[in-house]
């Protein structure tokens, strides 16, 4: 039997970072960052307006005040995109707008608000100070300077940064392709009329939304009958777009469940009784690579049972998925928090009961359990925010224990 670490790092162990890809920043939205990102030039270029107003000099505007009105003459006007602005001669004002590049003379700008708004004369009714109104030559980020870090998470602020320096194309970890395959004669999808003997698809349905939360591409496949020539072929015919295959049911000892003789052939496959609950049995493995695996897509075999499934990608898949988009963080954060009553856990398995967090980190967290613990029920898992962590070596958990759980929301 495995324990859950050392599943954990088989999992991480069969996949790979995805390589380097130089894409455009639209692409490169929710992908972790390859490369380095240098600023080529100093942002801003130059000393900038940074409201409009006037561009003046501080000392010619002593005395200034809302009962003392001091008035300049306006000599020009500068707008942004401006080039080689006109200097600013001693006891005038140029009227500016946000953005403009300074001229040179002026160490400050008077705001709108404080002025009269004068075209060829303008009337001021306060001091500013030096410097007032003004974004600096290289304020923000200097020529050579790495603004954005080898493992950043590209967002809209990160793209802002990205274009700002002129970027538009990076280096990212692309989004990896996760192929879905659900596998089960009695398995039909929702919308289609209910039958004696038939189970809709929640976990295609499930898994395709987790994967996307997770930051990677999707591709849910129909669901595929318990015939080993269907499962062979389909499995074969996703090789050519998925970065990794996820597949679920068709895993366990019954004589329909087809999955570990079909991928006994197609690669290298390893199943195991892991020491957990839920999700006692998983595989993880490569498939049409050669005989040592090599060259081969990894796949990983989750339970049919839904909320086995669930489970079972948030603790081994989900940190897989961020292991190939570049990810340092791995796993979801976890606090401790007191469960609101007792129960048996099995002996010699670490357990994953389905909770509902409350509380603050001030006043501390509390747990309250999501049905029985030992029930697989959708309706709990639905309602659960998190997974409280049942030591290995504990089999009677007591109402006010401190269990750490791992937070899904």
């Amino acid at each position: 039997m495995r324990s859950v670490a050392e599943f954990y790092q088989d999992c991480l162990s069969a996949v790979a970072q995805q390589p380097p890809l130089d894409v455009q920043l639209a692409d490169a939205v929710s992908c972790v960052l390859a490369e380095d990102v240098e600023a080529p030039f100093d942002l801003p270029v130059a000393d900038l307006a940074a409201r409009d107003g006037y561009a003046v000099r501080s000392e010619d505007l002593a005395g200034a005040r809302p009962d003392n009105e001091l008035s300049l003459r306006v000599t020009e006007e500068i707008r942004a995109g401006d080039v080689n602005p006109a200097a600013l001669v001693p006891g005038t004002a140029i009227r500016i707008a946000s953005g403009a590049p300074m001229p040179a003379g002026a160490d400050s700008v008077i705001a709108l608000e404080f002025t009269d708004h004068g075209m060829a004369q303008v009337n001021v009714r306060t001091q500013p100070a030096v410097g007032e109104n003004i974004r600096r030559k290289a304020e923000d980020v200097e020529e050579g300077e790495i603004v954005l870090r080898k493992g950043t998470r590209v967002g809209a602020r990160q793209v802002a940064l990205l274009a700002g320096v002129g970027r538009s194309r990076v280096y990212v970890h692309p989004r990896p392709r996760v192929v879905i395959l659900s596998i089960g004669d009695e398995i039909v999808e929702p919308g289609e009329k209910a039958r004696p003997g038939t189970v809709f698809d929640a976990n295609g349905h499930a898994l395709s939304t987790a994967i996307a939360d997770a930051g990677a591409q999707t591709f849910r496949v129909a669901a595929v009958p318990d015939e080993r020539h269907v499962l062979s072929e389909t499995i074969e015919d996703q090789l050519v777009r998925a970065d990794l295959i996820l597949t679920t049911g068709g895993i366990s000892h019954g004589s329909g469940d087809t999955v570990r003789e079909v991928l006994s052939t197609l690669g290298t496959v390893r199943f195991d009784n892991i020491a957990a609950w839920p999700g006692h049995i998983l595989g993880v493995g490569t498939v049409g690579g050669d005989d040592s695996g090599e060259g081969g897509t990894p796949i990983f075999c989750l339970p049919g049972d839904p909320v086995s499934a669930q489970v079972c990608f948030e603790v081994f898949v989900r940190p897989a998925l961020r292991h190939m988009q570049g990810w340092t963080q791995l796993t979801r954060a976890s606090v401790k928090a007191a469960v609101d009553r007792s129960w048996y856990s099995p002996r010699g398995r670490r357990e994953f009961v389905r909770v509902r967090l409350v509380g603050d980190p001030k006043t501390g967290y509390q747990a309250k359990v999501m049905g029985a613990p030992a029930s697989l029920l959708l309706s709990a898992l639905a309602e659960s925010n998190a997974l409280a962590i049942v030591p290995e070596s504990t089999t009677n958990v007591h109402t006010g224990d401190m269990l750490q759980c791992l937070v899904l929301e």
